[in-house]
């Protein structure tokens, strides 16, 4: 299969969460078409950078993928003005810039004006030769599948072959982690009492060769190699390019067993056998540094399409166990410094309310400042103390600083049995998986303050209650937009001028504190100048005066306004002026709906708008209905609400219910019309006759 010369692919993603995995599918389709067998690494790099894009520049990401001979460059854009490279968890030196240092042949970032791109490439295919053809399948089901046997396996093997060579009652083959620790890997042979050759050995290091009788001289723990019933031993170290990588150790109950010819045919099984327990050691960390990039990349997506602080913490507790820890708990700062306990999980379910509990316990201390060993429940009162406590308070545990935007938010706890090893990589990993947590729990935590604002300055913009008014049945209703945290645009009010009572809905260009402040204003305008007695006309022109004073910050705004009269007979007079505002609509007992089809100009555009007043009497048993153009303008497809008289219909179906029934039946009728979540405010306000 050859490529065609340079050929482009451009797929274009919005600043959502599902974008990554969307962006990884584009990537690894169009390499597949391209003939590129190896995948998973592009993949990989594309799915830690889109998210990178969209988590901190927050804009639409364009991905690009080029074939160039032999090699295959990726192109992540986004629309963001700083010149650095967002990465997930930076304050805690995470393994985001790794990614591409580790998989990519080459990469780097290019800077343009409006964008900027982090590219990388990967080995692609040449064009210079056409692949073989494919494997028939008796090919396929009669080839021999090869397999390289694991550390482990090398390992039992060394063992075994050392045991053969020099009679050995047992043989310990141990190997380094973190280029520092031996960890037992393989023994061959019959243990003699149990573990205690094991506990005899804790502390090994990487030495020299050398035969031990009746222990003299020995290195390691006497007492407990006596105890097993060792008298001897020979040992022989593992070594590559110069470098100690482990330790082969056959053992004897006879003091006298070994020689130095022991030690000679020892170092030769260490030899012969070092290469290949390196390199499968090599293979096995690639493979999980591999499956550890992976899982930093999904628990990036994971975290990034959450912003609820307590699900935050939920989901990395979740994904920390039981992968990286038996049990975690996060800490959050308060405002007094002190980081307390604000969520905990454990392998063991039935754990979980008595580790809360002993955390509660704790004292209150500072987060720490760099990671470490954590020893919190060393001083922990023995009062109040669940009797499952011995289960978590002796086991090992690590802590790590929860860092956001140069400031610690608190710490992540992790802790696994008494003896549990946590390696380097998985410290690591775990760093850097802290410092990704760090980020998104900031994220809720602001998302959250900032919609508590929205949701607080909202309910100062509406009225507290709507008002009994004797002969009128009012109900009024207002959603905001899907989930936004910024305070919507749209508006009502109902209030009494004398003997007469006002009304008011309106929609304010736009969202957020611009349009509140508007909405302020006119909200405040309506009621002092309506008290005032000013006729409605007239408070609709000093109500635009005052817009067009706010000057370039001002925004539109579109508005209902009337007065309601009650009348002897029982029917009651309306005056209304729309100001750029869908007119409202009328509907009778027998369920006839007539409305206006004009509207005046709307606030804050001119200043020599004028205001025509319109009079309608509507006897018992009639309503008024206005709304906003989230109602008529909600939209399915390519189809809208309001489309052929669309609310018109879903009104004239009202006829004989209430106020509050006709509300409710309106606001059910917009949200089915579309599964879409709606992206403008509704506001409705029903105005009813008593009969």
């Amino acid at each position: 299969m050859t490529v065609e010369k340079n050929p482009k692919r451009y797929a274009t993603f919005p600043p959502e969460v599902a974008s990554v995995a969307a962006a990884r599918r584009f990537v690894g389709d169009t390499l597949r078409n391209w003939g590129v067998d190896e995948v998973d690494d592009a993949m990989l790099l594309t799915s830690e950078l889109v998210t990178n894009a969209i988590v901190h520049a927050g804009t639409e990401v364009e991905v690009v993928c080029e074939a160039l001979g032999g090699q295959v460059r990726v192109e992540v854009h986004d629309r963001h003005q700083a010149r650095r490279i967002p990465v997930p968890g930076d304050q805690v030196s995470g393994r985001g810039l790794l990614f591409p240092e580790t998989l990519a042949i080459s990469w780097g970032v290019t800077y343009g004006q409006g964008d900027k791109q982090v590219w990388f490439t990967v080995p692609g295919v040449s064009g210079e030769k056409p692949p073989p053809p494919p494997p028939s399948y008796e090919e396929i089901v009669t080839a021999p599948r090869p397999t390289r046997p694991t550390v482990d396996e090398l390992a039992h093997r060394t063992a075994q072959s050392a045991q053969d060579a020099l009679g050995a009652d047992c043989v310990y083959v141990l190997l380094t982690e973190d280029d520092a620790d031996l960890v037992l890997k393989a023994t061959s042979g019959v243990r003699p009492e149990g573990t205690a050759l094991e506990m005899g050995l804790e502390g090994a290091t990487v030495g020299g060769r050398g035969v031990y009788a009746d222990l003299g001289g020995s290195p390691y723990n006497l007492p407990a190699l006596q105890a097993a019933g060792i008298r001897s031993l020979v040992t022989a170290p593992f070594v590559v390019d110069g470098r100690g990588i482990g330790l082969i150790i056959a053992a004897s109950r006879d003091a006298a067993h070994f020689n130095e010819a022991d030690v000679e045919r020892l170092q030769q099984v260490a030899d012969r056998q070092a290469p290949s327990l390196e390199r499968a050691r090599l293979m096995e960390l690639e493979r999980a540094r591999r499956g550890w990039l992976g899982f930093l990349a999904e628990a990036s997506s994971l975290l990034a399409g959450t912003l609820d602080q307590q699900m935050t913490m939920a989901l990395v507790s979740q994904l920390i166990v039981p992968r990286l820890a038996t049990w975690c708990a996060l800490f959050t700062v308060r405002d007094n410094g002190a980081a307390l306990p604000a969520y905990a999980w454990h392998a063991d379910e039935t754990m979980v309310a008595d580790l809360r509990v002993l955390l509660d316990l704790l004292p209150p201390a500072p987060p720490p400042a760099e990671p470490g060993p954590w020893e919190g429940f060393g001083p922990a009162p023995s009062e109040g103390m669940p009797p499952t406590a011995h289960r978590v308070t002796g086991d090992v545990a690590h802590e790590f600083p929860l860092l956001a935007r140069g400031r610690s938010i608190g710490m992540l706890v992790v802790g696994g049995p008494k003896g549990a090893r946590f390696n380097r990589d998985m410290l690591e990993l775990t760093e850097d998986l802290a410092g990704r947590a760090a980020l998104a729990i900031d994220n809720a935590r602001l998302y959250e303050e900032q919609a508590d604002m929205s949701r607080t300055l909202q309910r100062s913009l509406l009225p507290p209650e709507i008002p009994v008014i004797p002969g009128l049945d009012v109900s009024v209703v207002y959603e905001p937009a899907g989930e936004s945290s910024e305070v919507g645009g749209d508006f009502y009010d109902v209030f009494s001028v004398g003997s007469r009572w006002r009304f008011a809905i309106g929609d304010v260009c736009g969202t957020g504190p611009e349009a509140a402040s508007v909405t302020g204003l006119a909200r405040q305008a309506l009621r002092i100048l309506g008290r005032e007695d000013y006729a409605i006309t007239e408070v609709l022109q000093r109500l635009n005066a005052l817009i067009l004073d706010e000057g370039s910050r001002a925004r539109f705004l579109t508005l209902l306004h009337g007065e309601v009269e009650p009348l002897e007979d029982g029917s009651a007079r309306v005056t209304y002026v729309t100001a750029g505002h869908p007119p409202p609509l009328f509907l009778s007992p027998a369920g006839t709906v007539v409305g206006d089809d004009e509207s005046d100009l709307m606030l804050g555009a001119f200043p020599e708008a004028e205001y025509s007043l319109r009079t309608v009497t509507l006897g018992p048993g009639h309503l008024l209905l206005g709304f906003t153009d989230g109602v008529t303008e909600r939209r399915n497809g390519d189809r809208l609400l309001g489309d052929d008289r669309g609310l018109e219909r879903i009104l004239a179906g009202c006829a004989g219910l209430g106020a509050g029934a006709v509300a409710a039946r309106v606001s059910r009728a917009v949200r089915a019309f579309s599964g879409e979540p709606s992206h403008d405010d509704m506001a409705l306000i029903v105005l009813r006759i008593e009969e």
